[in-house]
């Protein structure tokens, strides 16, 4: 048996039981430069009704179409709760509250100009979806080869942080220009009405620069709530199958293992919002304003002002996350691609711990 100090820690450490494991299976030698060729495949049996390999690259492009839905659309959606919580926390002597918001936009622009910004939100969003759910897929898998798949096992939640905090940098520089236009639009009355006005007049004011200065805080505030929101995820739906459901996941049926998805979404959503809405106060001021930097913006606002806006926004992330979940995994139902079900501890570490006989 291995020292007492390794049980301990594997049966004490908050980072382990992933809900995946990757497994090394080995291939029959290939003649191509006289080496044998290895590939990683999911621990858990592909099922035979799956459409493709766990990993391969049409299960990456489908993830990543996933992700094009599941954001696109639900953050369209929301765009009237968004327009009214930008509103709250660019000019809070004006909008008050929600229902404040909502009666003084209607009031102004119409019940039309509550989808202000519907266009550049659609499009962002969409793209930021690709990268996020798609890059997460693909550095969750390549992580776990380099961890190995004990490692895996372990520091399954480092995994998780890591591969999201990775995926969400590429997805927001995906998402920064047509931020800044939702923004602009939606919080300078008057500046435009459309993506076509907008687009063309920010960039004859400011350059290039005026579609990226707000990527910085883009970061400080997706990059803490992404991470939250496939951590927190994978680790709820491990709770809820372990403690909750009845049942093992693999004798529930697709529409019962969808309702646990998005249950887990929801309470994935709130963490997220409380976690990312400083950073949100700032990116709303910061796309508002010329000349300003993150810090003078930050400053400016003060520890209360940066949590103006933050009721809307748990209303708006949590149903948000939830519907994103759901429509993901719905996807992944629709193509059959390979769902792993949650972990079990590699026979290889049982043996090490003395758990096997």
């Amino acid at each position: 048996m291995y020292p007492t100090t390794l049980t301990q820690i594997a049966r004490a450490n908050p980072f382990s039981a992933p809900l995946f494991t990757l497994q090394k299976v080995e291939e029959p030698l290939q003649s191509h430069k006289g080496q044998r060729s290895r590939r990683l495949a999911a621990a858990a049996t592909v099922d035979e009704g799956d459409s493709c390999e766990f990993g391969s690259q049409k299960y990456f492009i489908l993830c990543g179409f996933g992700g094009i839905l599941s954001c696109g659309t639900t953050h369209t959606a929301v765009v009237p709760l968004d327009l009214v919580k930008c509103r709250m926390q660019v000019n809070p002597d004006k909008y008050k509250s929600i229902g404040n918001g909502f009666a003084v936009t209607v009031r102004e622009d119409g019940v039309r100009g509550l989808a202000k910004g519907w266009a550049p939100t659609f499009i962002g969003y969409s793209m930021q979806g690709l990268c996020k759910f798609g890059f997460y897929e693909v550095f969750k898998i390549l992580y776990s080869d380099l961890l190995g798949e004990e490692n895996t096992y372990l520091w399954r939640t480092s995994l998780y942080l890591a591969a999201s905090a990775s995926a969400e940098f590429f997805a927001d520089i995906a998402l920064a220009p047509m931020e800044a236009a939702k923004v602009r639009i939606q919080t300078q009355p008057g500046y435009a009405n459309t993506l076509r006005e907008c687009a063309p007049k920010m960039y004859a004011e400011e350059g290039l620069w005026a579609f990226y200065k707000g990527v910085a805080p883009l970061w400080m505030r997706q990059i803490p709530y992404t991470m939250m929101k496939f951590a927190c995820f994978e680790r709820t739906v491990e709770m809820l199958y372990k403690y909750v459901v009845p049942k093992p996941r693999s004798e529930c049926s697709k529409p019962e293992q969808l309702v646990v998805t998005f249950v887990a979404g929801y309470i994935a959503g709130v963490f997220c919002a409380i976690v990312s809405h400083p950073a949100d106060s700032v990116v709303s001021v910061l796309n508002k304003e010329k000349g300003s930097t993150a810090m003078q913006v930050l400053k400016r606002l003060g520890p209360k002002g940066v949590w103006k806006g933050l009721f809307a926004r748990i209303i708006m992330i949590g149903t948000l996350t939830a519907l994103q979940w759901f429509i993901y995994d719905s996807v992944k139902v629709y193509f059959r691609l390979p769902r792993p079900p949650p972990p079990e501890m590699p026979e290889s570490l049982k043996k090490k711990l003395g758990l096997t006989e």
